[in-house]
């Protein structure tokens, strides 16, 4: 399926020795902690390789700092709008520092999930079904007529989570319908506008998405078996609360399918250098994308780093191939 190469990856392009990195960390999103965790892990192994590396928090001293000591490059370790909206991204571009990871457009049309798998529809790539319903239409138009609507549309379970952001934050499966309207509340907690997408049962998988320089390849299938059955945010970061397998327990046909997939969506995203591609592996062996993320977790627990290992790759030499080929892009 394209996976990539169980080999030393090189830095490419100009030596270790020679870069001034950037990891961006912290921000003010619900996800700052998880960020702060990525952003050390990506610092120590840029270190690791010999690149020096510095970790900043995304606040008013950023832009001074690299208006007066501009980097070769920005290494994106934040989580939630601040790291995946486009803006600061924009903001980058604005100052001529090339950074790892999608650029601006991309970047916004990825994390609005609504938008992303109106895309990823247009593509021909499956995607469950979906309505996304903004507070204000929600309470408009009555929540009790709009949820009978929902259910009888979509019918049962349902998946509700925000329509922006991450890590499970907000995100609920709805089994009942008596249990719509308190899922809903608890996702407008963290965003205005709520997504409600058919559930679909089956296997939970992450497919990481890199590129070394020979065009986007998929690495080894993560799969995920969280204790309580819901990948939320305390699945994802509690030491106990999930399991992976790495490679994903697939048959070998299903493993390329979803593989497939995975690049198609990163491709008709417009991605680039690295994403993470969410899917469920249904009982008949069909993927179906769920969203992508433009700024994977980058922790101990995360994904993208099982990955990377599962295929044989040195990390830190992974993040300073794509660090060397976004200083290619000055």
């Amino acid at each position: 399926m394209g996976s990539a190469a169980a080999e030393e990856t090189p830095v490419s392009g100009p030596t270790a020795d020679d870069l001034h990195v950037v990891v961006l960390a912290g921000g003010l999103s619900y996800e700052r902690d998880v960020s702060l965790r990525s952003g050390r892990r990506v610092l120590d192994a840029l270190r690791s390789v010999g690149v020096e590396a510095e970790l900043r928090d995304a606040d008013v001293a950023l832009l001074p700092a690299l208006a007066a000591d501009p980097p070769d490059a920005v290494v994106i370790a934040l989580h939630g709008a601040t790291g995946e909206d486009g803006s600061l991204r924009g903001v980058l571009d604005l100052c001529g520092v090339p950074y790892v990871g999608c650029d601006a457009r991309a970047s916004r049309l990825a994390w609005d999930k609504p938008s992303a798998k109106a895309v990823l529809r247009e593509a021909g790539i499956a995607t469950p079904d979906w309505v996304a319903l903004p507070h204000d239409r929600f309470s408009e138009l009555g929540a009790v007529a709009v949820l009978d609507r929902i259910v009888d549309r979509l019918g049962l379970p349902l998946m509700v989570k925000p329509a922006q952001g991450g890590s499970g934050l907000g995100a609920a499966v709805v089994r009942d319908a008596a249990a719509l309207p308190a899922a809903m509340v608890g996702c407008f907690a963290y965003d205005p506008t709520a997504l409600v997408e058919r559930y679909v049962s089956g296997m939970d998988v992450a497919v990481s998405v890199i590129d070394l320089g020979d065009g986007p390849q998929a690495l080894p299938p993560v799969e995920i078996v969280p204790r309580n059955g819901v990948y939320d945010y305390a699945a994802r970061y509690t030491a106990g609360r999930t399991t992976w397998h790495t490679p994903a327990r697939l048959e070998p046909a299903v493993a390329e399918k979803v593989g497939e997939v995975a690049l198609a969506a990163h491709t008709a995203l417009g991605l680039r250098d690295l994403s993470r591609v969410d899917l469920i592996v249904d009982s008949a062996g069909l993927p179906h994308v769920l969203e992508v993320n433009v700024s994977p977790g980058m922790t101990e627990t995360s994904l993208l780093p099982l990955a990377v290992q599962a295929a044989g790759l040195d990390f830190g030499r992974v993040i300073g191939s794509l660090v060397a080929r976004a200083v290619t892009r000055r």
